[in-house]
């Protein structure tokens, strides 16, 4: 009988050390999987461009400085027509008048001067003639106008609105890029590119096509679009 018994437990040690060295095997074989990033790059050209232009009149009376403002939109006005910009496409953006006798601090200039901050955005989706205009932008100070870079930078900004349109296409390349590399890690491993075990789509970056110190992206009109997919597959 203690044979017999002896006999059986023996028989189920074996068996269940079989099963837990299946289960093992199992086990590290499910946890085999490759990590890879696929790349897809595409250029594109901006197909808005915002155009503030900001200037600044004073006078020693309202009336005055008025006069100066008005004398100085005409001229830009004159001048975006010359460049055939149409006038539908400006509008007025900001206006500031300031009383420097207002001024709680005037140190020691207390002659009065009233001072017209005006802004006149340009939109439009001729990015070229945008482009041209804004080169040509030294004819408006040579005409007396009094340009003003106080509410951010100058020039144009130039943006691509067409993301959703190549967002498809991108991610099919970048899907492919990350299985290329994935088989050729495979290979190298010796072993078999099995399922897919997860997939990251990545974010979408619009960067300058020429990424150079003090260049930003929206200065430029052709751009580079990026994507980086991490995808992970399993391995037999």
């Amino acid at each position: 009988m203690k044979v017999v018994s002896a006999l059986i437990l023996g028989i189920s040690a074996i068996i269940a050390a079989s099963l837990l060295s299946d289960g093992l095997t199992g086990l590290r074989t499910a946890d085999r999987f490759v990590t890879v990033k696929g790349v897809a790059e595409q250029e594109v050209r901006a197909d808005l461009a915002l155009w503030p232009i900001r200037f600044v009149a004073t006078g020693e009376t309202l009336s005055q400085a008025q006069e100066r403002a008005r004398a100085s939109r005409d001229a830009i006005m004159a001048f975006l027509k010359l460049q055939a910009i149409d006038e539908t496409a400006v509008e007025l953006l900001r206006l500031d008048v300031t009383d420097t006798r207002a001024n709680p601090y005037p140190g020691n200039n207390t002659e009065q001067k009233f001072i017209i901050n005006q802004t006149l955005m340009v939109r439009s989706s001729d990015i070229d003639r945008i482009r041209q205009a804004a080169q040509n932008v030294s004819d408006l100070v040579d005409s007396g106008v009094v340009l003003s870079s106080d509410y951010g930078p100058g020039g144009p900004t130039y943006l691509f609105s067409g993301l959703n349109e190549i967002k498809p296409a991108m991610i099919a390349e970048a899907t492919a890029s990350a299985r290329e590399a994935a088989l050729q890690f495979a290979r190298d491993a010796d072993a078999e590119l099995g399922d897919l075990r997860r997939a990251n789509q990545g974010v979408f970056q619009i960067l300058a096509r020429d990424q150079a110190p003090g260049i930003r992206e929206d200065q430029q009109p052709v751009k580079t679009v990026r994507v980086v997919s991490t995808v992970e597959y399993y391995l037999r």
